[in-house]
């Protein structure tokens, strides 16, 4: 059979692993059970564009993400494009089938409430490690910069005195960034119980208690756990913190070119999609208050 010996190219010449063969096998049998069942066509020769925008319409009916329907896809032109090579099909069917677009998911914050619960109700600790790790939430919560961002931080970039910090963004892109009061004396806080109790391996502004940088896995581990005291979401990575400052801007009125420039993105379009967002949460209080919703 053609499935078959695709197959075994594709194991025995292209060297894929038996997960992806598996994975291919898998795609190509279900679409030959849909082209010969439904559409009554026995030969993968005789297959056209139609048909396969048929089958398209057919797992979307049926519920298929279109992430799984453009994986689908991928393994038949794959397929198709191995017959092509072998001269069984002069042209491919493939060639002028639109993939479905992928759904693109709603940024994912934090209700301001979980917020203020886990900054002001909840007990961090007294010592230097809660100290530096509440003040990470804090930051981040404040003013929105990624984490990268905030590990590239040294003391020189944290202005107390004009409530500023400097960021180096994408691409090596400087942009300053405002902070109020209270984040100041919470800076103030930290910095007097760091240069106290650790001896500094370089300039770096948040650092570990052997005084040497902290790193990715440390503040993703330690904004993971301490959201998890105050919400059930799946993702609760410090991108959701920063969701979560651009969201409770754009509640409280802040415009959106204002947005964009604190967060350092080159297009107003990748800020917009808030909007979006805090649309979603009017629609979710007009269900919850209206009487005929």
């Amino acid at each position: 059979m053609l499935i078959e010996a695709f197959l075994d190219y594709t194991r025995l010449e292209r060297n894929y692993s038996n997960k992806t063969v598996l994975a291919y096998q898998v795609d190509l049998v279900q679409f030959m059970t849909y082209m010969q069942e439904e559409m009554f066509v026995t030969s993968p020769l005789d297959v056209t564009s139609e048909l396969i925008r048929e089958w398209i319409v057919s797992l979307m009916d049926k519920g298929y993400e279109s992430s799984s329907v453009n994986r689908k896809l991928s393994s038949l032109r794959s397929f198709y494009k191995y017959l092509l090579r072998k001269r069984l099909i002069e042209i491919d069917p493939l060639r002028k089938v639109v993939a479905p677009k992928k759904k693109k998911s709603l940024p994912v914050f934090v209700k301001e409430s979980d917020m203020n619960r886990l900054l002001d109700d909840l007990d961090f600790g007294d010592d230097f490690n809660a100290c530096r790790d509440k003040l990470i939430i804090e930051t981040f919560y404040a003013t929105g910069i990624r984490v990268s961002e905030l590990i590239g931080l040294s003391d020189k970039d944290v202005d107390l005195s004009r409530s500023i910090i400097k960021v180096a963004g994408k691409g090596n892109k400087q942009r300053f960034i405002p902070f109020d009061g209270f984040l100041e004396d919470e800076f103030r806080k930290y910095i007097d119980m760091r240069d106290m109790l650790v001896v500094r391996d370089g300039d770096a502004f948040f650092v570990k208690e052997d005084g040497k940088s902290i790193y990715h896995g440390l503040v993703y581990n330690l904004v993971r756990r301490n959201l998890s005291k105050v919400v059930t979401l799946k993702k609760r990575s410090p991108h959701v913190l920063r969701h979560t400052f651009a969201t409770a801007m754009l509640n409280n009125e802040a415009e959106l070119g204002a947005i964009k420039e604190l967060l350092g993105h080159s297009s107003l379009a990748a800020t917009e999609v808030y909007t979006h967002t805090t649309f979603e949460e009017l629609k979710k209080v007009y269900k919850q208050a209206h009487p005929r919703a």
